[in-house]
């Protein structure tokens, strides 16, 4: 299937000069995580270029930032692909990424501000918005968000450097795991609980809730590609 067919007609959109890379860079994971470009889609460039609005050259050094980050596959003499994962792979990166985010929220309970949770808390219930609007888009944007804050909070650099490399690249993964409305729902409320025990400052059950809940999406995902053998993540 063609670029211009998961695009869509009259998606042109010009995005500036200004911080072009990283704009690019970012307009490009965005397609990746929501799914407009599906696992395993080839990046005709000349498609990406006119749905960007820019030249070749900002989008190359794109397309190489997304290949270190693990979203794309670059392959001589055949061009560059949107990564898919393997079902091991899949389950490694999540187990890995539970534990980051354990550990963090462990250490956000020791460190972080009331000013921080009281900005959680208003995520937490934007997102709760989203939900019962149906905008899935709205949600995992506040949804990541939470989880990023908690990060942040842990206030340990060499954590949070190795956990943004690893969680962008499950980010297409997670984005999936609410496509059915129970495990959206109960992921609503795992987040219920996991601010509460942000709120109390209990850094063992903040780090078990958060271990689970990563664990539960892993699940989701792992179920969906074990029920169609054609689906790719």
């Amino acid at each position: 299937m063609r670029i211009s067919e998961h695009l869509g007609e009259g998606s042109l959109e010009s995005i500036g000069r200004q911080r072009l890379h990283d704009t690019v860079v970012d307009r490009l994971q965005q397609l990746i995580v929501d799914g407009t470009l599906p696992p395993g889609t080839k990046l005709i460039e000349r498609e990406l270029c006119q749905f960007l609005a820019i030249s070749r050259t900002p989008l190359r050094e794109a397309l190489k930032a997304l290949e270190v980050d693990g979203l794309i596959e670059i392959i001589p003499n055949r061009g560059a692909f949107v990564r898919t994962m393997s079902e091991l792979e899949l389950r490694e990166n999540f187990e890995l990424v539970s534990g980051l985010e354990a550990f963090s929220g462990e250490l956000a309970c020791e460190r972080i501000t009331e000013q921080e949770i009281s900005e959680i808390r208003s995520l937490h219930f934007a997102m709760l918005a989203c939900r019962a609007r149906s905008d899935l888009a709205g949600y995992y944007e506040r949804n990541q968000a939470i989880h990023d804050r908690i990060n942040e909070a842990a206030r340990n650099q060499a954590l949070r450097s190795v956990y943004i490399g690893l969680n962008r690249r499950l980010q297409a993964a997670r984005f999936r795991s609410n496509f059915q409305a129970d495990k959206w729902d109960h992921a609503i409320e795992e987040h219920t609980l996991i601010l509460r025990a942000l709120e109390a400052r209990d850094g063992k059950r903040l780090s078990a809730l958060l271990r689970q809940h990563l664990l539960a999406k892993r699940d989701a995902v792992i179920q969906e590609l074990q029920a169609d053998p054609n689906l790719k993540v």
